[in-house]
């Protein structure tokens, strides 16, 4: 079989995480700047190899009071963690999509994830571009990579839930 790489077309492609807030309302954030690549045997995507790196600092909640806060040692620590990566350890095929597991790093902190990428097929753009797409999903602890900080409310309960809901839709480019 043929190795193929792919690359992400950054234009097409977006990355989003999801958190409860007051444990009342979900609060949607973007990861601004990320890239990612994937090695496959032609256009099979079983056993991928897939790296993924985001830049901490282009993170955008809509408020920039609350990116700042997200990107201090609170949580992230930007200044110190420039980036989160993302390094495959399998990719199985589960029916026309695929599970994905692998190392997760944030602060220095690894752990194993293991997300469902929905593949939603390849396609030939007007340019003569052969482009794959996926829609990202799982759910992460933030206090398994060192982001516990929290305040308690009055009513009970507590600031920010500690599952994070991580959703992506992902568009590569195959390279030549």
């Amino acid at each position: 079989m043929a190795t193929t790489k792919w690359t992400l077309d950054p234009t097409h492609s977006e990355l989003q995480f999801k958190v409860k807030h007051l444990m009342i309302t979900t609060v949607t954030g973007n990861l601004k700047s990320f890239s990612a690549e994937l090695t496959s045997n032609d256009d099979d995507f079983t056993n991928a190899d897939i790296s993924f790196k985001g830049d901490i600092s282009s993170i955008d909640t809509g408020n920039i009071d609350r990116d700042n806060h997200l990107k201090s040692a609170d949580f992230f620590d930007a200044e110190k963690y420039a980036n989160i990566e993302f390094k495959s350890t399998s990719v199985e095929k589960d029916g026309d999509d695929y599970i994905l597991k692998g190392d997760l790093t944030v602060k220095d902190v690894t752990k194993s994830v293991k997300l469902t990428a929905e593949f939603g097929g390849i396609a030939t753009d007007p340019w003569g571009n052969t482009k794959a797409g996926f829609t990202l999903s799982g759910k992460i602890n933030r206090n398994d990579f060192g982001l516990t900080w929290n305040a308690a409310l009055e009513t009970g309960g507590v600031m920010v839930s500690e599952e994070v809901r991580i959703l992506g839709e992902l568009q590569f480019v195959k390279q030549a």
